[in-house]
């Protein structure tokens, strides 16, 4: 039988109680390693969530939880090399945010519970067989768009637009079937999806640019690449009077339009509750993944003013958030 180093402490405490010296506090804390392909403020906010979430079911940093936070920016390479090295240091959980930092986690341990969030297909990213009974030592959160939703958001700011451009990064496999599934939705609308391909976030710029003069409107899924640099879509935007819409709600605060969305602060808030279900015992591989509960509608007008348009007053009155 081979010893990790939590039986070697738990061993270690035991040990000291039978000789009157009294148990470790650490023997019995809680170890919860998060990272994410890229630091943007959906993915942080739902960092921020699962730490927040593991406070309120008693899990306190300092107290009885050690909580790590790593980015491996944007780069697949490092995302491979920060999950090995988040599996050497044994935690109780690792929670990878985004499609690619889950897939790294998964390959590189069969042991270690699992909670992956913010991953658009976990079927169609093969990070679970089955989303009922996942089995094994994976489970987690699916955060897919929306999409007919959000195409009819952008059929009522903007009714004449048949055109969308979506720019998205071809290597991550979320953005992947978000392309393939607007195609799907669109096309019963009489809209055509026009393709913009950026695989790194450097690339971004000149891929929204592609799209001037061929489309009526960007929409930016959920994809981390393109997230990462918005400010360049937004630009682009705002330059030449095409508007812009978001997958995420926390994209509109930063200048896009509107969307139909999940606040993934509530996302990473429903990912600590699976959490901290495992830190009391339930295994990883008997809890179904999960699907976000609650959208809400976030517009800018400002944004859309910017762009040319105007968002209808019946939409502002309903949104969850008017960012000013």
């Amino acid at each position: 039988m081979q010893f990790s180093r939590r039986h070697l402490l738990t061993g270690t405490g035991l040990l000291l109680g039978m000789l009157g010296l009294g148990t470790p506090a650490f023997a019995d804390d809680a170890f919860v390693a998060v990272t994410a392909i890229v630091e943007h403020p959906a993915l942080d906010a739902a960092r921020d969530g699962v730490r927040d979430e593991l406070k309120a079911a008693g899990y306190e940093e300092g107290k009885n939880l050690k909580f790590t936070y790593e980015s491996a920016q944007g780069n697949p390479g490092t995302a491979v090399q920060i999950a090995q090295k988040l599996v050497g240091e044994n935690p109780t959980v690792i929670v990878p945010i985004s499609t690619p930092s889950a897939q790294a986690v998964i390959s590189a341990t069969s042991d270690i519970p699992v909670v992956f969030t913010a991953v658009t297909d976990p079927l169609g990213a093969k990070l679970v067989a089955n989303l009922e009974k996942p089995g094994g030592n994976v489970t987690g959160m699916s955060d897919l768009s929306p999409i007919a939703k959000h195409l009819d958001l952008i059929h009522q700011i903007v009714p004449g637009a048949k055109k969308i451009g979506v720019p998205f990064n071809p290597g991550e496999a979320n953005a992947v079937t978000l392309v393939s599934l607007l195609k799907e939705k669109a096309a019963p609308m009489g809209m055509e999806i026009v393709e913009a391909p950026a695989p790194k976030s450097s690339d971004v710029q000149a891929a929204a640019q592609s799209l001037v003069g061929k489309v009526d409107v960007i929409y930016v899924p959920t994809d981390n690449t393109i997230v990462s640099a918005l400010e360049a879509v937004i630009g682009v935007g705002i330059d030449n009077k095409l508007p812009v819409f978001a997958g995420d709600t926390d994209s509109v605060k930063r200048g896009a339009i509107a969307a139909v969305g999940f606040d993934y602060y509530d996302v990473g808030r429903q990912t600590g509750k699976i959490v901290a279900r495992i830190l009391k015992g339930e295994k990883p591989g008997d809890i179904a993944v999960q699907g976000v509960e609650i959208t809400q509608l976030f517009v800018n007008p400002g944004a859309a003013q910017k762009m040319g348009i105007t968002i209808p007053e019946s939409l502002i009155a309903g949104a969850k958030e008017v960012v000013k």
